[in-house]
């Protein structure tokens, strides 16, 4: 197994605790509310939608040790980008500096994502 395979798993690994670490945060904070977010009821096609959503990188922990050569880099490439888009779109609305700094790391994360599946050779 290539070494750039291990650490773009790594990298989708990085991104998933980040995003968990921003909802302990947010629990233990008490910006959230059951059942809500951002003052919107949540419904079961949300949660399926976020479900969805956030199996996304999971799943890449496995297929970036999986995939070969080609589908392997453009899968990262192309769903790293995909979430750096979808996190810099939310990011102004995350109202604590502690939810603005993880998604500026997630954010990190996706860059480094991108550079190494672009520069796998």
């Amino acid at each position: 197994m290539e070494d750039v395979q291990i650490i773009l798993s790594a990298l989708w690994v990085a991104l998933i605790l980040t995003y968990l670490l921003g909802d302990v945060l947010r629990i233990f904070s008490g910006d959230f509310k059951a059942g809500e977010i951002g003052g919107m009821q949540i419904s079961q096609n949300l949660l399926l939608g976020m479900a969805v959503l956030m199996v996304i990188p999971i799943v890449m922990v496995f297929l970036s040790l999986t995939l070969n050569y080609p589908v392997n880099r453009w899968a990262n490439i192309i769903l790293a980008i995909f979430f750096f888009g979808f996190n810099l779109i939310g990011l102004p609305n995350y109202p604590s500096a502690y939810g603005k700094f993880l998604i500026m790391v997630g954010l990190g994360f996706n860059v480094l994502t991108v550079w190494y599946a672009w520069n796998w050779v």
